[in-house]
């Protein structure tokens, strides 16, 4: 199975230097407001978008060199701080009370506190990126704040009324996922000033990456076995119609339709409905038709790379679609 190990080979030392780089720049006076962001910037995940800023940006970089630069760091640093921050955010729309199996932070501090922490690090992201003077990264990453919000707000809106077609479905996650995906490969790009055309085409191989990942981990929130480090069917109890369910509920009659319809209105508060549409989306053929979706968005993706010669970086992009395809955490 690929590991997430062998992918960052090529940009190991770049990710070290870039972790300091973020130590660096991110502070804060206030003892609570220092203990939230330490806390925060500890927990990260897998540095999957720091990771592809770096290896788009050795894929595109004019030569080889030992040190991709500050440039990169930074263009890295304003694409992760943002996944950040909407993870914070996020947590408190949806009263998570964890997150990566630790307590959330708007658990331990309140919500209030964590909403006003992922906006300090949203604020300090973009005065750290204006300071440098590399006004077309920031302007570049940037754009992707607002494509996320409305996602997310798409998402609450369709979620309310037990509603979802297909178009929606990839709408939101294009907005709330690929979008930033697709950013931070061609910030890479961008970082090391690669032409305009390998820009626009590295943004659409991570858009192609992201779509991927996020019905992935659509996928995963129905295989009770997965190492998510949340509960399984958590997109049930919160209501959110996702590719699996949508692909049975589009191949329904009406009445049966109806009837899945009304037991997504009741998972939140009844454990049975939770069961019942698990086994519905499973003897459906839901999973099965959303990898085959997945699938083909990875094909997409690694198409793409087939411009550029071969090197590590190019095959370590390539071995992320594996990645993705294989991964249960």
């Amino acid at each position: 199975m690929m590991t997430l190990e062998l992918i960052r080979k090529p940009v190991a030392g770049d990710l070290e230097a870039y972790e300091a780089f973020v130590t660096r720049h991110f502070h804060a006076e206030s003892d609570l407001l220092s203990q939230m962001l330490r806390y925060a910037l500890s927990s990260r995940g897998k540095g999957i978008r720091p990771m592809i800023v770096l290896l788009s940006a050795g894929m595109n970089a004019p030569e080889p060199q030992a040190g991709l630069g500050q440039r990169a760091y930074l263009a890295a640093m304003l694409v992760e701080m943002i996944h950040v921050a909407s993870l914070i955010h996020d947590d408190v729309i949806d009263e998570a009370d964890e997150r990566r199996g630790r307590p959330s932070l708007n658990a331990r501090w309140q919500s209030r506190n964590a909403v006003i922490a992922g906006d300090y690090i949203l604020a300090r992201n973009m005065s750290i990126g204006m300071s440098s003077g590399q006004f077309d990264l920031v302007a570049h990453v940037c754009d992707a704040i607002a494509v996320l919000c409305e996602g997310e707000i798409i998402q609450s809106d369709k979620a309310a009324r037990t509603e979802m077609n297909r178009e929606a479905y990839f709408d939101i996650i294009r907005k709330k996922t690929a979008s930033l995906m697709g950013v931070s490969a061609s910030a890479g790009a961008m970082a090391v000033r690669a032409p305009r055309e390998r820009v626009e085409r590295m943004r659409r191989f991570g858009e192609a990456v992201g779509m991927a990942f996020q019905i992935q981990d659509d996928i995963l929130d129905y295989t009770r076995t997965a190492h998510t480090g949340k509960p399984a069917n958590n997109d049930l109890r919160e209501h959110k119609i996702t590719l699996p369910l949508l692909a049975v509920l589009e191949q329904a009659a009406p009445q049966r339709r109806a009837e899945l319809l009304e037991k997504l209105a009741l998972c939140d508060g009844d454990p049975s409905a939770v069961d019942e549409l698990q086994h519905a989306v499973e003897q459906g053929g839901g999973i099965r038709a959303a990898a085959d979706v997945m699938r083909e968005y990875l094909r997409q993706a690694v198409e793409m790379l087939a411009e550029w010669e071969p090197s590590p970086y190019r095959d370590s992009l390539v071995n992320l679609c594996a990645y993705v395809a294989e991964r249960d955490i």
